[in-house]
């Protein structure tokens, strides 16, 4: 099972839309089972319920996972690392494999914080896919339905998860 995790809890984010893209073109070509995660609404701040039901339904059957991060101050939201450190980290994380998606207006497309993630799923115990995808002026490559604009950025995505499902 692979899980899409949209790693920012803000309404209506870009980062939603790419995360809903990944799943739609992961979907097409993986025999997995693919399903979306928002932190938008899900309740991080302590290991209660709503986040057990997550860990028990999504995070823990997952073995692979894609994480969408947005730039957030030259790194990824506090709030995806709060939900990765209230979780049962061994059950969630260890052993599992990660595709990492960087996702910002500027230029570099969130590069540190995906550089930075990965030092953290490698202390996790996860294998992180080398093809890192820095997703730069975001928008000018996707537009509000959610479809990408540009054919050679389709080409690179396609070629990312296509290394993802045989990884």
């Amino acid at each position: 099972m692979i899980t899409v995790i949209s790693g920012t809890n803000r309404k209506d984010s870009m980062t939603i839309r790419v995360a809903a893209l990944y799943t739609k073109m992961l979907r097409k070509k993986s025999d997995h089972e693919v399903h979306l995660l928002s932190l938008e609404g899900l309740s991080v701040w302590e290991r209660g319920e709503k986040l057990k039901k997550t860990e028990e339904r999504l995070l823990i059957p997952s073995n692979r996972f894609v994480l969408i991060m947005p730039e957030y101050n030259g790194s990824f939201p506090g709030i995806l690392k709060t939900m990765i450190d209230n979780t049962d980290i061994r059950n969630c994380w260890w052993y599992k494999k990660a595709m990492l998606v960087g996702v910002a207006d500027g230029r570099a497309g969130n590069l540190r914080g995906m550089e930075h993630m990965t030092g953290i799923l490698n202390y996790l115990k996860m294998t992180v896919l080398p093809n890192k995808i820095p997703l730069s002026r975001i928008n000018e490559e996707i537009d509000k339905e959610g479809n990408l604009l540009k054919e050679e950025t389709v080409k690179v995505i396609e070629q990312q998860i296509e290394e993802f499902v045989n990884f």
